[in-house]
């Protein structure tokens, strides 16, 4: 059965960017394999959830989605999809001669039409997405990752620009330096002539005159690099870091793509927060709260002490001022609120039951 991933996000066609990364945001909080461990139904709804939003974040992909289906987005819409016929196909797009059909044609001929091939002529590096989890304590502190991803990098013997070192680039001799070529094709329309970037030279027009041999005139190449995360202080569950640079290297010499640092904090059972401010519950006795105490509480700040006046009720709150989380990349930082649980006890000795009695009868 197709996939829709509008359904996997629980979202309508539709939606704008936000709306998507809202959604995403949540559901994979939500179902992340930390609090599933064993799982495997939670583990593969995860899976799906991260392949809907590679495909509804990335204008072009959703735009094949949104024509074409699940086959828009695996190469195969066209003439034929789904077995015959024009199976996996949405029309809704071409009612009243609205549709821009430079963009479906692409899904024909597999590559850029002329009118987007002036855009791609600098074949920009690809985004990047990686997760990482942190303990609760380490959103306070801040933290340091050090992750090993494989990527695009710059080549480093041509230093990005795709020649071998000491000579030049040339006109391409596929396109004639146009840095496009045309292409035919038969489709439900007929047989079509459309006007592609050009494969050689990506649009660019020129090619190296002898390409570089670590990476073949890409200008990169793919290995494992180390990436340092600094993660600061301060930082919740579900926020994004943006490195800039650190995604893709570009084509020969092209700007390189973002990498984002989706981040997960683990759970402390001690706290519980609300925005920069840290939330505890702690346990007196019956006496303490009729007579009054100094109680030693716990913060992300280290311990502190709280003055519990006599008399005082069950679920009464205490704030301690700037004892809460650091701002993220502020200086200050939130409270942290006490709510104090009387404990009565369950059982008592003999004695403490004769004085109990003497008390109530005073």
């Amino acid at each position: 059965m197709a996939k829709d991933y509008y359904q996997i996000l629980g979202i309508q066609r539709g939606a704008s960017p936000e709306e998507i990364k809202k959604a995403y945001r949540n559901m994979s909080k939500e179902l992340h394999p930390d609090k599933h461990k064993g799982d495997k139904a939670a583990e593969q709804k995860f899976k799906e959830v991260n392949e809907a939003y590679e495909i509804l974040s990335n204008p072009q992909k959703k735009q094949m989605f949104d024509q074409f289906g699940e086959a828009g987005t695996n190469g195969n819409a066209g003439p034929g999809a789904g077995g015959g016929g024009f199976g996996g196909f949405d029309f809704n797009g071409f009612s009243g001669g609205s549709a821009d059909f430079s963009d479906i044609f692409e899904g024909f001929f597999g590559g850029a039409s002329s009118g987007s091939a002036r855009a791609r002529q600098d074949e920009k590096g690809r985004d990047l997405e990686v997760n990482i989890s942190i303990d609760f304590m380490e959103s306070v502190t801040g933290a340091r990752r050090t992750l090993q991803i494989r990527k695009q990098k710059e080549c480093e013997v041509c230093k990005g620009s795709g020649t071998e070192p000491g000579t030049h680039t040339k006109t391409c001799p596929e396109c004639s330096g146009t840095g496009q070529v045309t292409r035919t094709a038969q489709s439900f329309f007929g047989l079509i002539q459309q006007r592609v970037l050009c494969p050689r030279c990506n649009g660019s027009g020129k090619v190296p005159e002898k390409p570089c041999h670590k990476c073949n005139g890409e200008g990169r190449y793919s290995a494992n690099v180390e990436v340092d995360v600094n993660i600061p202080a301060g930082i919740a569950d579900g926020q994004t870091l943006r490195m800039r640079g650190e995604g893709d290297a570009g084509r020969q010499g092209a700007a390189a793509g973002d990498l984002y640092v989706h981040i997960h904090v683990r759970p402390d059972k001690r706290f519980d927060r609300e925005g920069d401010d840290i939330r505890s519950i702690n346990d007196i006795s019956v006496l303490d709260a009729l007579l009054g105490t100094e109680l030693e509480v716990e913060t992300v700040q280290g311990t502190s002490k709280v003055k519990i006046p006599e008399g005082t009720q069950p679920g009464q709150v205490f704030r301690l001022k700037d004892k809460g989380m650091p701002q993220l990349n502020g200086s200050r930082h939130g409270d942290h609120y006490v709510t104090v649980n009387v404990k009565v006890p369950t059982k008592l000795s003999r004695h403490e039951r004769k004085l109990l009695e003497e008390w109530r009868k005073l």
